[in-house]
């Protein structure tokens, strides 16, 4: 009789994880880049290059939403998809859902990103992005919902943790 077993990397869907966790660092890096170009744009004002595009103004929500959303939301993605399937002992309910967690979260960061730069924003202080934008955060977050939601349901461990509260 053959025994199934799984190793560490099928029994778990770490691949979102490392997804995100490499994503977060991008975002920390862009985001602190793009901080530092805007701060070094209150010194020297001529590096706007006098255009619109790269003025304070629409670089500021840049570096807010890239490095809140971006490098914080992905950090805490990670965080949470690995938590959930260690603590309650079983993989994800769905590897496409996790996708889509993934993939729109970078989209919902680029989209916004650009926005701003093209000036279109709901000038409210860390809540600037365009209704569409905001639905496709409400979609996201969701999809991960369910699957976080689903994964404890289905769990090999009979003790909820702290953690998964």
């Amino acid at each position: 009789m053959a025994v199934t077993s799984y190793s560490g990397a099928e029994q778990y869907n770490f691949d979102i994880v490392k997804k995100f966790s490499v994503m977060a660092l991008v975002w920390a890096v862009v985001g602190m880049f793009v901080g530092v170009y805007i701060a070094s744009e209150l010194a020297w004002p001529f590096l706007n290059f006098d255009s619109p595009y790269f003025s304070f103004g629409r670089f500021r929500p840049v570096h807010t939403t890239t490095v809140i959303f971006g490098f914080g939301g992905s950090a805490l993605f990670a965080t949470s998809y690995y938590v959930v399937q260690r603590t309650c002992q079983t993989r994800l309910i769905s590897d496409g859902m996790a996708s889509f967690t993934f993939w729109g979260w970078m989209a919902i960061i680029v989209l916004a990103d650009i926005s701003y730069v093209l000036g279109y924003t709901q000038a409210r202080e860390y809540a600037e992005m365009e209704w569409p934008i905001d639905l496709l955060i409400e979609v996201v977050w969701v999809t991960y919902l369910i699957l976080f939601v689903g994964t404890i349901m289905r769990r090999k461990q009979p003790h909820i943790y702290v953690a998964n509260w």
